[in-house]
């Protein structure tokens, strides 16, 4: 069959890899992937394979989208690269359209390369306007492993490379199933919260800058703060002098059901960062933030020129999935589908004591699994069993939570029902054949 390589081919291809690839984190699967569409994956053996991490949570309008590779096309018509002071029209409309999308307070955006080095731009916006260095985060967060961004990155990735940044400080995290402060049990209150910011009170020299956050924290172990959480640390980020930053990688543009996951919770952040699902697949993010705040860092002479900011090819992208969103009402089938995604996911956990808890919005959820569910010990043997299952079944899910057994569910936004359901049976009947109970 054309285009599917043979035994001999594939070898090859493995033994190069292993040869010439350099291990950056995780060991590569088993498989190499020849082609995408849509929901799905297909490997060299043309196996179409339902792809349930979107890529790297990125691919939130499906593999290669219609729209995304006119976009491609119509920007290799156009221009793919500028002098940075030279701007192209896609990315004059793509922050004029992004900005119609958000409140008053966020009318000011930049585009950058990744969410490493958007979440970088922040720090540096929050440190020039406020006058301060410290910038505080979460444990088990992930914003990134460029410099700033790693430093305030806790999930992992910590060990082994000298000093964070200065002024670097983490609050606990509000995981309600494993209360960070041995408070809660199952229905955070955000005690720990407080705990922190006064934590931070006695260990402050005086200068502070920001607190970033994800809105769910996704790498961590698919944390959800409880409603009024973010209000909470709106008012202790103001009594301090704190810009509120809100890391929206994976929760911005549509995926929890909401444009954006702050409107959920009733605040605005200081200043607003994108990535992985604005750029659809490519390489693309922005940093938003008010027209004070804009001000303000251009009289102090802001500097965050790189190589790659207002890139036309990848603006070109990104206004065609702020335009596919709208047209295909993709936020409100995130929240009618992750809805019924929970639903499955909650009839699984009445048949398997092993999954300890169901969390997340829209279609972005966890799945806890543990030994039993009074110990909670993680069942992390039965979770890389059940992967390995489900990837040979014809399923892709994949891990978070460092030390704890969870799955992170993040499918295209476009997913249909008939393989949303396919998934959820592949997941099943994986979860059986392995003896999960």
């Amino acid at each position: 069959m054309d285009g599917i390589a043979g035994e001999g081919e594939r070898r090859d291809r493995r033994a190069d890899a292993e040869r010439n690839l350099l291990f950056y984190g995780r060991d590569f699967a088993d498989l190499i992937v020849e082609r995408a569409a849509g929901a799905h994956i297909f490997d060299q053996d043309g196996r179409a394979i339902i792809d349930f991490s979107s890529g790297q949570m990125c691919a939130t309008l499906g593999h290669n989208h219609p729209d995304i590779v006119a976009a491609i096309h119509q920007a290799c018509r156009e221009v793919l690269h500028l002098d940075s002071t030279k701007l192209s029209p896609a990315v004059i409309d793509l922050a004029r359209e992004l900005c119609a999308l958000l409140p008053p307070q966020l009318q000011k955006a930049m585009f950058l390369s990744t969410g490493g080095e958007s979440n970088d731009a922040a720090i540096r916006l929050a440190k020039l306007t406020r006058g301060g260095f410290e910038v505080v985060a979460f444990t088990g967060s992930w914003h990134g492993m460029t410099g700033g961004a790693q430093g305030s990155t806790y999930a992992s990735a910590r060990r082994g490379y000298g000093p964070a940044p200065v002024g670097t400080f983490a609050l606990p995290a509000p995981n309600a199933y494993r209360c960070p402060i041995k408070h809660c049990e199952g229905s955070c209150d955000a005690t720990c919260l407080d705990v922190g910011m006064a934590l931070y009170d006695q260990w402050t020299t005086g200068a502070p800058a920001a607190v970033i956050a994800e809105p769910v924290q996704s790498a961590g172990g698919m944390i959800v703060p409880p409603d009024g959480y973010f209000r909470r640390l709106r008012d202790h980020c103001d009594a301090r002098g704190l810009a509120l930053v809100f890391d929206e990688a994976q929760t911005g543009l549509g995926r929890v059901g909401a444009m954006f996951a702050f409107e959920t919770e009733g605040v605005v952040p200081d200043i607003l960062t994108l990535s992985k699902t604005l750029g659809a697949g490519v390489p693309l993010s922005a940093v938003v933030t008010s027209d004070a705040i804009g001000q303000e860092a251009r009289a102090k002479g802001f500097n965050f020129y790189t190589s790659h900011v207002s890139d036309p090819l990848p603006a070109r992208v990104g206004l065609a999935v702020v335009r596919a969103l709208l047209a295909e009402q993709l936020v409100e089938r995130a929240a009618r589908l992750g809805a019924r995604l929970r639903g499955r996911l909650q009839e699984l956990a009445q048949r398997y004591e092993m999954i300890g808890d169901v969390r997340g919005r829209g279609l972005l959820l966890g799945v806890e699994l543990v030994e039993d569910r009074h110990s909670k010990r993680p069942a992390l043997d039965m979770l890389l069993q059940v992967t390995k299952r489900c990837l040979e079944r014809g399923l892709n899910v994949n891990k978070a939570g460092g030390a704890n057994a969870i799955w992170r569910l993040a499918p295209p936004l476009t997913i249909s029902e008939a393989d949303l359901d396919k998934a959820m049976d592949i997941l099943d009947a994986a979860l059986r054949e392995c003896g999960a109970h």
